[in-house]
């Protein structure tokens, strides 16, 4: 299999990802989240060599058969360890720079799409949602923690209103076992009328995978690996899916190419700190014909900006 070859399916703003990298043919290129690999197989196309990461083992057990991997040296280098670990993972290679690094957050295609990931509840299935085999399930979560934890979940990472409601009717049912159970529980904690637009159980499974996986500190830290990892002139590309998530992106941007507050005649003016990164291109969402090919693509974001000669900060805080 090559990188031309087809691939299970078309990933998000790929051709706006592919010109805000724009990836010469050597260069090195970080793809955080591997998933199926459209990103991967359209950069080692422009002749650039992939380090590739994902803590999910089916996904790089999928590609092993890509020619770039008997390529000497290769061109595409598995990493299955989450992203926020790829400065130290490429510092044990030897690697100290790269060239680019994409970021496309959330969960893949390919795992909404198995029922028995347990990400969805398009289709019942077991109560699971890890990336990573080795984390708890949601299952262990939702049947050992107390009311009071799940609530805050519900609420924190779901922006659910009716999150207490919610938690304790999950704790009155327990053990909770599939994705149909708690879609259901949801629904009926809720109110849920079947004319109405949007299902409740989005919000709640999408609160309890983030919490299941540590998305969002494993997002802060992947930025912080960037900005770690990018050589002067590289470029920073992340797409997300939901406002939490774009939420912290769009911060570390503005954090990071210096647009801090301006004082007032009140509070003297803070002093500026060397900018790590350029003023990030515009946010960028999919266009009417890719929302037509990919309904999914309907609340992406991308946000993208180059690194600057600064020497990378020591850490960021959030907030």
């Amino acid at each position: 299999m090559t990188a031309s070859d087809q691939a299970p399916h078309v990933p998000v703003l790929l051709e706006e990802v592919i010109a805000a990298l724009n990836p010469a043919p050597g260069e090195l290129i970080v793809d955080g989240t591997f998933g199926a690999g459209g990103y991967t197989r359209a950069l080692l196309s422009a002749g650039a060599t992939v380090h590739a990461f994902d803590r999910d083992p089916t996904a790089i057990e999928a590609a092993q058969g890509w020619s770039e991997l008997a390529e000497s040296p290769p061109r595409l280098i598995f990493h299955r360890r989450p992203f926020a670990e790829m400065a130290d993972a490429l510092g044990e290679q030897g690697v100290a720079q790269v060239q680019g690094v994409v970021l496309d957050i959330g969960v893949s295609s390919m795992q909404l799409d198995q029922a028995e990931r347990g990400f969805s509840f398009a289709a019942d299935g077991p109560l699971d949602m890890r990336m990573d085999p080795d984390l708890p399930s949601a299952a262990d979560f939702l049947n050992s923690a107390d009311e009071g934890e799940i609530a805050d979940v519900i609420y924190q990472y779901g922006e659910e209103r009716q999150s207490r409601r919610i938690a304790r009717a999950i704790v009155a049912a327990r053990p909770l076992e599939t994705t149909g159970q708690l879609a259901r529980l949801v629904r009926k904690a809720t109110g849920h009328k079947p004319h109405d637009k949007k299902d409740p159980a989005t919000r709640t499974f999408q609160a309890i995978r983030i919490h299941v996986n540590g998305e969002l500190d494993q997002l802060r830290r992947a930025l912080v690996a960037a900005e770690q990892l990018l050589a002067p002139g590289g470029r920073l590309v992340v797409v997300s899916f939901h406002s939490l998530e774009d939420r912290i992106v769009k911060r570390f941007l503005r954090s990071a190419s210096g647009q801090v507050g301006g004082g007032s005649r009140h509070l003297p003016l803070k002093e500026v700190p060397p900018t790590t990164f350029d003023k990030p291109s515009r946010a960028v969402r999919a266009g009417e014909a890719e929302l037509l090919r990919n309904p999914r693509a309907r609340s992406a974001i991308l946000r993208a900006a180059t690194r600057t000669q600064q020497p990378a900060r020591e850490e960021w805080i959030d907030g």
